[in-house]
């Protein structure tokens, strides 16, 4: 008997028979009257997917191109209890095959309600094909299947210059459909028809064949269409939109343009404006970026319709400043009358500096704009 496997496990054929060339791997399983069960194999490439429809072989295409994989049909053949074999030359495998996977699927399971679970005695062993000596068995635990419909027993791999053996025990509720999308195998994918939901390839004489039609007639199964649920409408985007608006005017628009604002009092932060205003902070010296604003005397703008307050501020005791006066700077201004009513320079150093340090603000109307 050869090394036995649970799920999962694996053993170096090479190993157990030194100058290994071919195996043969027979595959059974006991079931009810009326339940059909076929073996195949898939000669996958290194991502795992079979090299072509013609390298899926079943009794229906018992060769790979290269000869190297055939099966040996349906029937028991006495052999290890095997239901089916599949004979490989080890030698002939292409190089780009990495591997051999072997499936075994109920025919219309789902259609006629039968499921591994109803299977008993399922196994898969590999067999020295020159003497027959059984090198490797996996038995697939009874009980542990319910509901699948095809199942991949094991697989042949290559590991480096050697051939192992896995035992897999994947299960699929889907049948061939998940066979097919695991492998990728075209002629195994179900497609809806008039009289058939079984895709069939096309045979050497150009009519089209059931990959696993048994060779008596059945009556064709109804085909189940699955609505697709409509995806789910994702919510309108915003574009070209700020969840802040501008600064000095909410009424602007978007602030999407930040710049660094200097107000008349207070330390310079950066502020988010419109792409107007901030051109205006940007060439006009502060802190006078306040755009005029209507029915309000704003310092720096003039506005019709009411009196004007001179630009600086108005000293009590001191007449206000004259035009010819004032500095280049936009600062504080101090007209000629102020200069002759304070008598000598170092009185009006002392009154700017008792304002310098006084905290009291002077009454003056800034419209300065803060976000909520």
């Amino acid at each position: 008997m050869g090394v036995p496997l649970t799920k999962g496990g694996n053993v170096s054929l090479s190993s157990q028979a030194p100058g290994l060339t071919a195996v043969t791997v027979g595959l059974g399983w006991r079931v009810v009257a009326g339940c059909d069960l076929d073996a195949s194999a898939l000669l996958c490439d290194q991502a795992g997917k079979v090299l072509s429809d013609q390298h899926f072989v079943f009794f229906n295409n018992p060769s790979s191109p290269d000869g190297s994989v055939r099966h040996s049909g349906s029937g028991s053949t006495g052999a290890g209890g095997d239901d089916e074999q599949v004979h490989v030359d080890l030698a002939r495998v292409p190089a780009d095959v990495a591997k051999i996977v072997f499936p075994v699927s109920i025919y219309e399971g789902a259609a006629r309600g039968q499921s591994f679970g109803q299977v008993r005695g399922a196994h898969i062993r590999v067999a020295d094909q020159e003497g027959g000596v059984e090198l490797a068995r996996y038995d697939l635990v009874a009980g542990s299947l319910s509901t699948e419909t095809a199942m991949v027993f094991g697989e042949l791999y290559r590991h480096g210059a050697e051939w192992k053996f896995r035992a897999v025990g994947q299960g699929y509720v889907s049948g061939l459909a998940g066979i097919a999308t695991d492998y990728g195998v075209d002629v195994l994918r179900e497609t809806p028809g008039p009289e058939s939901t079984t895709a069939t390839p096309a045979s050497a004489d150009g009519e089209g064949i059931n990959a696993f039609a048994p060779t008596t007639p059945s009556v064709p199964t109804p085909t189940v269409i699955v609505p697709q649920l409509p995806m789910a409408a994702e919510p309108p985007q915003p574009t070209g939109s700020s969840p802040m608006t501008c600064f000095f005017d909410p009424g602007h628009g978007p602030g999407m343009t930040p710049v660094t604002w200097s107000p008349q009092w207070g330390v310079p932060r950066p502020i988010q404006v419109c792409g107007g205003c901030a051109q205006r902070v940007q060439t006009t010296p502060p802190p006078y970026y306040t755009p005029p604003q209507p029915g309000y005397p704003q310092p720096g703008y003039p506005q019709p319709g009411y009196p004007q307050q001179p630009q600086g501020y108005p000293q009590q005791g001191y007449p206000s400043q004259h035009a010819d006066h004032q500095d280049q700077q936009g600062g504080r201004r101090f007209g000629t009358g102020a200069l002759i009513g304070a008598g000598a320079a170092g009185l009006v150093g002392g009154a700017l500096l008792n304002e310098a340090l006084s905290d009291d603000e002077p009454e003056v109307v800034v419209n300065n704009y803060y976000e909520d």
